[in-house]
């Protein structure tokens, strides 16, 4: 009598078959991956000798005959220099400055700064703050003065000095008699930050040949 195979072991054939097709399949995916890898592996020792295949056989070199170049450096910033020149800039003082209409002629020429009160010139002139320093700019020429200037009362407000005289001369030994720095002091101290206000001195300070110069302190 025929064997006859029942639904269940039927089943399991056909699962047997697709497992078996299935591997079939990785084996044949593992071969075609591993072909690819050798076929990449040849290009890539093909390229790396393909220099030497056309130019046929070389020596390589036992030293390099490169030049060593020094890295040049590069030169330091004069920052010291750049500061004191932004400085002079900030400090400069102008030979063109009207200072006429900024001056008091009452009984004495004056001048105050803005928010300076109208006793303060009196008070200067009349010697409530003793003369500490003094600056003679007789003989100088007019850019020569201007930087002394310049320099005098920065230094003289940096140590804390309230009040200078400048003696800038009456112009009798000048051309014309004309007195040539006084008007140009009168400019550049109106310019000057350090400066609160000044006085033309008493005859006894020098008279119209100085003026008395009353300077801010570091937290005015």
């Amino acid at each position: 009598m025929p064997d006859r195979k029942t639904p269940t072991t039927l089943n399991a054939l056909a699962d047997l078959g697709v497992v078996a097709r299935q591997l079939r399949q990785s084996r044949l995916a593992a071969q075609a991956q591993a072909q690819a890898k050798r076929e990449a592996a040849l290009r890539a020792e093909a390229e790396k000798h393909l220099f030497s295949r056309s130019v046929g056989q070389v020596t390589p070199l036992r030293e390099r005959n490169a030049a060593r170049l020094a890295r040049k450096r590069p030169l330091p910033l004069p920052v010291q220099h750049l500061l004191d020149e932004q400085r002079v800039l900030q400090e400069s003082i102008s030979d063109d400055f009207d200072v006429s209409t900024l001056l008091d002629t009452d009984d004495a020429l004056s001048y105050r700064r803005a928010g300076i009160g109208p006793d303060v010139p009196r008070r200067l002139r009349a010697g409530q703050w003793s003369i500490q320093r003094q600056l003679d700019l007789h003989g100088l020429r007019v850019d020569e003065a201007r930087e002394a200037l310049g320099e005098f009362l920065r230094e003289a407000h940096k140590v804390g000095i309230r009040c200078v005289r400048i003696v800038h001369g009456k112009g009798l030994g000048s051309p014309g008699k004309s007195p040539v720095l006084k008007g140009r002091v009168q400019g550049w101290l109106v310019q000057k930050n350090e400066v609160l206000a000044f006085v033309q001195a008493r005859p006894i300070d020098g008279g119209a040949g100085a003026l008395l110069v009353l300077l801010r302190t570091a937290r005015h």
